[in-house]
């Protein structure tokens, strides 16, 4: 099992940059893989991007393809999520998800994640 914590979130500019943080406790976290998806008022959960257990496979949504970066060091047993060029639309909480995955697995469904964290929100005001 393993707990996940979200940080990094605020609220800035439209066009700003903000690093967010998912930091992981327990055992094993290299066994899994992990996920940012994000939650607008009124809609639902949707997939951001998502890395494998190693780090070498990663996608991503195609509305943030291009801005935001994932990655993740499991010697720190942290995975990253770098947003770039923040949009308005971009306003949501923030969750980091992770589960047990096989080598070079990821998932973009919701369903698929059986550990979450409690997100941390995130604004960009135009």
């Amino acid at each position: 099992q393993v707990q996940l914590v979200e940080s990094g979130g605020g609220s800035v500019q439209a066009g700003d940059s903000l690093r967010l943080s998912c930091a992981a406790s327990g055992r094993s976290f290299s066994d899994y893989a992990v996920a940012w998806f994000r939650q607008a008022p009124g809609k639902e959960r949707e997939f951001v991007g998502c890395i494998s257990r190693a780090g070498t496979v990663r996608e991503y949504a195609d509305s943030v393809k291009g801005r935001f970066i994932i990655s993740r060091d499991n010697a720190q047993n942290t995975v990253w999520l770098q947003v770039n060029k923040l949009k308005p639309e971009d306003t949501a909480v923030y969750y980091c998800a992770g589960y047990l995955a096989v080598t070079g697995e990821v998932s973009r469904t919701v369903g698929r994640y059986l550990y979450w964290g409690r997100g941390t929100q995130v604004i960009a005001s135009s």
